[in-house]
């Protein structure tokens, strides 16, 4: 029969008290860490690049050859656009969605509003592959606003797939399963459109969450961001970019873009 020994009951005690304090102070201790994360629907092109590749380039100016456009979200609220009409910039790509929970509250005035003052505009669509499927997300977005239309002013829609705001840089994924979560997104929205969808992203991140896959330069046009004088190496798999993000800090609203190629360029994508 087991003897009760009263001290070991207020050792137990103790250590149970003493662990309960010590994850206290560990809660106590992370809502600084905690606030450093964006709410979930809050970004944008570009938020995972600013911090791994500087805020902005200085691409040669007056280059015919590239004609100026802009990407924004609902950060820049109400866009004037004619003022960007009037200052050279001829297209542009609207955030439209989020992961599978957040739409663009902005949506209707940048896209309809953009397309009023006569640029060639898109949407893009900000990849979470930690919450859902490429398939849903790709659904997702042509539901709300990322389709696709013949009209000859419409661009493919973007999947803007960068460093996680929220999270681990790769959003869990190992490199293979990230490219798995990128064909599967990049094919469902084919079937869903009949376009293939433009890819934005940023080498680096390429190499580190891909383990630089050249599988989709082929098909699927390249958005890149480089923000430098120069676009410098791309992905592998594409011998050139199509677009190039080289500032966060553009002279008017929005980040500022190169097409790679004259207005008729950006024509034919639209026309595809």
């Amino acid at each position: 029969m087991p003897v009760h020994r009263p001290g070991n009951t207020r050792s137990r005690r103790l250590t149970l008290a003493g662990a309960l304090l010590a994850a206290l102070s560990l809660l106590l201790a992370t809502p600084s860490s905690a606030a450093d994360v964006p709410p979930r629907g809050s970004a944008h092109m570009g938020m995972g690049v600013i911090p791994h590749d500087g805020q902005s380039g200085t691409p040669v100016p007056g280059d015919a050859t590239q004609t100026e456009g802009v990407d924004v979200s609902s950060h820049q609220g109400n866009v004037a656009w004619t003022t960007l009409w009037n200052s050279g910039v001829k297209w542009a790509y609207v955030k439209a969605t989020e992961g599978t929970y957040y739409q663009n509250t902005y949506f209707a005035q940048q896209y309809n509003g953009s397309y009023g003052v006569g640029m060639i505009r898109g949407a893009y669509h900000f990849a979470t592959p930690d919450t859902t499927s490429g398939a849903t997300q790709a659904n997702y977005f042509v539901d709300h606003g990322g389709g696709w239309s013949p009209d000859g002013r419409t661009l493919p829609g973007a999947l803007d797939i960068e460093w996680n705001p929220y999270g681990a840089a790769c959003y869990g994924k190992t490199a293979s399963a990230m490219v798995t979560w990128i064909g599967d997104f990049l094919n469902q929205y084919r079937a869903r459109t009949g376009r293939d969808a433009v890819i934005y992203t940023a080498t680096s991140w390429w190499k580190q969450c891909t383990g630089n896959y050249a599988g989709f330069g082929a098909s699927n046009p390249l958005w890149i961001a480089r923000y430098a004088t120069a676009v410098g190496e791309l992905p592998a798999g594409w011998a050139y970019q199509t677009m190039w993000q080289y500032t966060s800090t553009g002279p008017t609203v929005g980040d500022h873009n190169k097409f790679n190629g004259a207005l008729d360029r950006v024509q034919a994508l639209a026309m595809g």
